[in-house]
């Protein structure tokens, strides 16, 4: 049987996620706005980005250029209220009052680069991205590594194992812990006549 939710739950959980909404914006200068950018490309939202309205629409470009890496040149710019598109942010030395932009309003950015970077999500898609690959016999020649660092433990202490070193480390970090805290010492640790354990 499906676990149901009652309405009376609903209505606790829509105020709790709503609590903020009518105060999130009361802090800001009069003359500065939060909007979401999204983008034709990308799925990720730049959430509440902060611009003032005295800002051109050539400034909203460069900061979405920070964001999204579509250069200024190949942004068409599209005002979104409520999920219909408003208008289209078109003159580049245009105050964003201009526009009329207000809080929790989204500007969609269409990235007009026929060789652009982003497209067929080539930033966000890390199956696409080429991995680094290295061989067992190439790995073990290297110095430095943790499988190198094992080597030469083993080498000094037959005995040594990496779950017998974390052992032995988590005790000695509980034993540091209880030294500074004033605590009694964990059974195998004392005090030396330097006072460290």
């Amino acid at each position: 049987m499906k676990p149901t939710m009652k309405n009376e739950d609903m209505l606790t959980l829509q105020s709790y996620v709503k609590a903020q909404d009518a105060s999130r914006y009361r802090g800001l200068a009069r003359s500065t706005i939060m909007v979401d950018v999204s983008h034709s490309n990308l799925i990720q939202r730049h959430i509440e980005l902060r611009f003032d309205l005295h800002d051109t629409v050539s400034d909203m470009k460069d900061r979405i250029y920070q964001n999204s890496g579509t250069p200024p040149g190949y942004q068409h710019l599209i005002l979104r209220s409520g999920g219909a598109d408003t208008r289209v942010l078109d003159n580049d030395s245009a105050m964003l009052g201009y526009y009329s932009l207000d809080n929790g309003m989204e500007v969609h950015c269409v990235d007009t680069d026929p060789n652009s970077g982003s497209r067929g999500g080539r930033y966000e898609n890390t199956a696409l991205v080429e991995k680094f690959r290295m061989s067992d016999e190439d790995y073990d020649r290297r110095k430095g590594t943790l499988r190198d660092w094992g080597r030469r433990k083993k080498e000094a202490d037959p005995s040594f194992s990496l779950a017998k070193h974390a052992d032995e480390h988590r005790r000695a970090v509980e034993a540091r812990r209880a030294f500074r805290l004033g605590e009694e010492l964990p059974a195998g640790w004392a005090v030396d006549g330097d006072g460290e354990i």
